[in-house]
């Protein structure tokens, strides 16, 4: 989910890598195909779809950061919990509902419909979409009404206030009703995607970014940031201000969207027919998906807990977790979300067909792929993780101390981008595949150690750690559910060619490392010495750091031969000398 809310990690969200020039995506919108004769691929590579994604995800994820850190200086670090523990409930209600049931059932669905029905699928996605309006609205109305009782239980700690708590309820009345925004989003983002078009589902949560802007920008202006929010002495129309002002951001990315299906020739009409729909087929499909979004959320469930036990001690808190966390999903998203929304129509289309080889290939190409493109975004967020949470986040309400805590946090995270988007990869493969019954078991142990996680260092760490450490544990998770996944998935569809991808991924971590290691003497030698106090540190650590692992990095991956990163800077070459 955009705009901050926290969404499983499993569930494509916001629908994007640059992917190898000569890789199709197939294009549902070409000449009809005879059933069961392979389908005609599009000219338009995988890298040019995924380039659009990329460069829309890119802009919309800045401007997130932009948002975000306007919010924390705005509210905070006390207030600002509050709002971010509030924003995560509608991310868990909406996962339950259909975030995960949408990436691994409806798309393959749609993409079926799209090829076999004689319309293009134009009368089944209607129903669709009618279908899901009626019971999205049912569900966010019934959510809301149980606000209170909601955040009673995500918020019941000894540790935490009743002040605190009551002010979780009062932004939770108000940004709950995103819900059903952000599913109407989603569904419509899907239409779009399963008839080839990826650029407006990208750019679209930009609107969102600056609504909330304008908004928090309001809020400095009429309420300054000399007094120091907290529980206690926020006003009601403080908090109508930013509550309401993110459920308008969300209602102006849903609105954005619509011009963009009559691009696509969709013309959405009311047809109200559950019964045509095959829900049968649905629920069988999507029982185990909400197996697996179940176990995910039971998991978020323990994380807030965790945080909001914490509230009030020098725990970095449930802002920072966000901020940090929306720092990886924007590595991840960037790269491996766009190299997944790109390749999951043509993976459905050829497991459908039952030519395994196929979507062997292109998941192999595609960890290869985003390996090499997350590298030196990994070595940048390990490295210059404190420069990084200075330049964003310091400013208003949010001290020095506060953003170098975050930079702790963002550190660990560094590790855990890399088996986040493989183990996305896999677990999209399995949607592809129709496994998602597979999926949800290979899920259950995930989220154990998952859990575990939490609990044992919650229990062993300073609590200036906790963040960080609730952060570790979701790396240790990912990389789990990653070696479990292509082990399955070797057993599934036959060879991965696993060799060549250990061979690959040892080369960029190779260069990586050599990377990592420059930039940090290079940096130690600057003003501030890595934990800068100011922008003006920041920039220039930033500015200097980031030169050193770019050059580095791409210099040694090219004397190592690792062939994405050839690729790329050929294809750059290419366009320049063009």
């Amino acid at each position: 989910m955009n705009g901050g809310l926290y969404r499983s990690t499993h569930a494509a969200p916001d629908g994007e890598p640059a992917g190898q020039e000569g890789v199709t995506v197939m294009s549902v919108d070409g000449p009809a195909d005879t059933p069961g004769q392979p389908e005609q691929q599009s000219s338009g590579s995988t890298a040019g779809q995924s380039a659009i994604m990329a460069i829309g995800s890119l802009v919309s994820r800045v401007i997130g950061f932009v948002r975000n850190a306007l919010i924390g200086m705005a509210l905070g670090k006390a207030v600002g919990d509050a709002y971010t523990g509030a924003q995560f409930l509608p991310g868990q209600i909406y996962e339950l509902l259909l975030g995960g049931v949408l990436s691994s059932v409806l798309i393959p669905l749609l993409v079926r419909r799209r090829k076999s029905d004689p319309d293009g699928g134009q009368e089944f996605t209607q129903r669709l979409l009618s279908f899901a309006v009626v019971m999205l609205g049912l569900a966010t109305v019934l959510v809301v009404l149980a606000a209170p009782l909601i955040t009673a239980i995500q918020t019941s700690s000894d540790k935490t206030s009743p002040a605190f708590r009551d002010l979780v309820t009062n932004f939770a009345y108000l940004i709950l009703p995103i819900i059903f925004f952000t599913g109407l989003s989603a569904l419509i983002g899907a239409v779009l995607n399963v008839r080839g078009h990826f650029a407006a589902p990208m750019w679209a949560p930009i609107l969102n970014n600056i609504v909330v802007i304008a908004v928090c920008g309001a809020f400095l202006l009429i309420y300054g940031t000399e007094k120091a929010l907290t529980a206690e002495n926020i006003t009601g129309a403080q908090i109508a201000l930013i509550g309401g002002g993110t459920l308008l951001g969300m209602v102006v990315q849903a609105i954005g969207l619509l011009p963009a299906l009559r691009k696509v020739g969709f013309h959405w009409a009311w047809r109200w027919n559950p019964r045509a729909l095959g829900l049968g087929e649905i629920g069988r499909l999507a029982g185990w998906m909400l197996c697996y979004v179940g176990a995910n959320q039971i998991a978020v469930f323990a994380l807030i807990r965790t945080l909001n036990g914490a509230e009030g001690t020098t725990n970095p808190g449930a802002q920072a977790f966000n901020n940090v966390f929306l720092l990886m999903m924007m590595a991840h998203g960037i790269i491996g979300v766009s190299v997944m929304t790109a390749l999951l129509p043509k993976m459905s289309a050829a497991a459908a067909d039952g030519r395994f080889h196929e979507v062997s290939e292109e998941l192999t190409r595609g960890i290869k792929l985003v390996a090499a493109a997350l590298a030196p975004i990994v070595v940048v967020y390990a490295v210059l993780s404190k420069p990084i949470a200075v330049f964003l986040f310091q400013g208003g309400r949010i001290t020095n101390d506060d953003a170098l805590a975050m930079g702790t946090v963002l550190t660990v995270a560094a590790f855990a981008v890399l088996p986040l988007s493989i183990s996305f990869l896999c677990t999209n493969a399995f949607y592809a595949l129709q496994g998602n019954k597979t999926a949800a078991l290979i899920n259950l142990p995930v989220v154990a150690v998952r859990i575990a996680g939490y609990f044992i260092l919650a229990a062993i760490l300073n609590q200036s750690l906790i963040a960080a450490g609730m952060t570790a544990a979701n790396g240790v998770s990912y990389l789990v559910s990653a070696l479990i996944s292509l082990a399955v998935l070797r057993r599934r569809i036959g060879r991965l060619s696993l060799g060549s991808v250990f061979t690959s991924l040892l080369r960029v971590a190779v260069a990586a490392g050599v990377a990592a290691g420059v930039a940090y003497l290079v940096v130690r030698l600057l003003p501030g010495s890595g934990a800068p106090d100011g922008r003006i540190e920041a920039i220039t650590q930033l500015a200097v750091g980031g030169v050193v692992i770019l050059v580095a990095y791409l210099g040694t991956a090219l004397l190592l031969r690792v062939h994405e990163v050839s690729q790329v800077v050929g294809m750059v070459r290419r366009k320049i000398g063009r």
